[in-house]
């Protein structure tokens, strides 16, 4: 008697906070979901709201996006081809692009930007640049060559194996992707912005000039207001000169070999410029690719590019023998100590769309998409986006409560590394599919849309 007792409250608190996740998911998406009713069938509407439910349920990195299989997920195993047909109708509508749910990220973007300004704290801007390798595909449309991570990675000596493979870089077929997240110093996530581009066919483009188009969208969205957080992949001077003319603020992580003019006007690679100079000061910084704290100095120098006057800083972070320093150019005036600490604990900050790449990778397999349109690819992939901008808003404070109640109740895990993590993703993502799983068993209504 106690059991069914115990039983039916558990099922009656996970019932209420079912209906109280998915509610505010609709919410989330809200202005998504009112300008598509404008131009597309309700049903259409409806179908959206119930892919998001299929892609957040099922967790399969080699077909997490495959219609067939979400189709499925959406009407059932026995009704799996009526499920694909109605997806296949809304992503290859006519009746509405992926612009919609851009915007819906720049503006949610811009309200994070806003929420943060104070004296007191800073608005990073993080860029990354990742690929979307498709190795087995070759009749997609904007199919161009792009740099295999994967491979990169199997390369790799590891000790007690023999004949790695060795030469030049390996391409496969793909896209190029280009990823922008808003933060602080502490904090969650805001997804800002997301697009993926082709280097072949009518609608090429190159690196700088899909990267100039979000530059000049940012600057008259933000202007001064945010810092752009930069790795070295964007560590060339033809970057920085067309940066420099925008009154941006920035931190870029400059290579060691790269030459600078250091303050006496002499043209040296960044390395030399603070050889032999001692650091200001020394902290325990948090390493957050190897998950340790490590005895940290820092110092700065003045320096300019050689083909431009501008003033600028070189930040020398050095993490003690056998680790490579982080040579950090900044527009940011370093007068103290404190100021050098400032950025390169800004940078430090860039880890977390490492992190956000690898989910988007992995968890909602943004590489199985096996549609040969590019519009309508494209659109599935930004609606995996929208979902993926909801589970970041989950991590914020508001959702402190019910997220440890989703990680404990449907994704308990022991170990005090877990209990620590910042940005447990995977955990609630799967938390949320079990959830909504038993839901389905007993009020299979809960995630209609309407």
């Amino acid at each position: 008697m106690y059991k069914d007792k115990s039983r039916s409250t558990e099922k009656q608190e996970s019932n209420q906070k079912g209906e109280l996740i998915w509610g505010n998911f609709i919410i989330h998406i809200e202005p998504v979901l009112e300008q598509l009713a404008k131009t597309l069938d309700s049903r259409l509407v409806k179908t959206l709201c119930e892919l998001l439910k299929g892609l957040l349920v099922h967790r399969n990195r080699t077909q997490g996006m495959v219609l067939s299989e979400l189709g499925g997920m959406i009407a059932g195993e026995a009704h799996a081809p009526a499920g694909v047909k109605r997806i296949s109708r809304l992503l290859h509508s006519e009746r509405w692009t992926g612009t919609i749910i851009e915007d819906f990220f720049w503006a949610q973007a811009n309200e994070r930007v806003n929420e943060m300004q104070h004296p007191q704290h800073e608005v990073y801007v993080i860029w990354d640049e990742s690929v979307l390798e498709k190795p087995e595909s070759v009749k997609s449309e904007r199919l161009c060559p792009v740099r295999s991570s994967k491979a990169a990675r199997l390369k790799r000596i590891k000790p007690g194996f023999y004949n790695p493979p060795s030469g030049r870089p390996i391409f496969v077929p793909g896209f190029h992707w280009l990823q922008i997240l808003v933060t602080g110093l502490k904090g969650n996530l805001t997804l800002a912005h997301v697009r993926w581009w082709t280097t072949r066919g009518p609608a090429s483009s190159d690196k700088r000039s899909e990267e100039k188009q979000v530059l000049d969208t940012l600057f008259h969205l933000w202007g001064q207001m945010v810092i752009h957080i930069w790795d070295r992949g964007f560590a060339s001077n033809p970057w920085l000169n067309l940066v420099l003319r925008y009154p941006l603020r920035f931190i870029v992580r400059w290579r060691k070999d790269f030459k600078l003019v250091d303050a006496q006007g002499q043209l040296r690679l960044a390395w030399q410029i603070p050889r032999g100079k001692r650091s200001w000061g020394y902290r325990m910084i948090y390493d957050c690719k190897r998950r340790c704290e490590r005895k940290t100095g820092v110092i700065a120098v003045p320096v300019q590019l050689a083909e431009a006057p501008a003033p600028l800083w070189l930040v020398v972070s050095r993490p003690g023998h056998g680790h490579s320093p982080w040579y950090l150019l900044t527009t940011e005036t370093i007068l103290t100590e404190e100021d050098a600490w400032r950025v390169v604990l800004a940078y430090n900050r860039r880890w977390t769309v490492e992190m956000s790449l690898r989910f988007t990778k992995t968890e909602l397999a943004f590489e199985s998409p096996r549609l040969r349109k590019w519009p309508a690819r494209y659109k599935l992939m930004l609606i995996a986006t929208l979902l993926y901008s909801f589970l970041l808003s989950l991590l914020s404070p508001a959702w402190k409560i019910v997220s440890s109640w989703l990680l404990s109740t449907w994704c308990h895990r022991s170990g005090k590394w877990r209990e620590n993590t910042l940005f447990p993703l995977y955990r609630l993502r799967l938390a949320l599919a079990h959830l909504f799983i038993f839901l389905k068993q007993f009020t299979p209504d809960l995630l209609n849309p309407g």
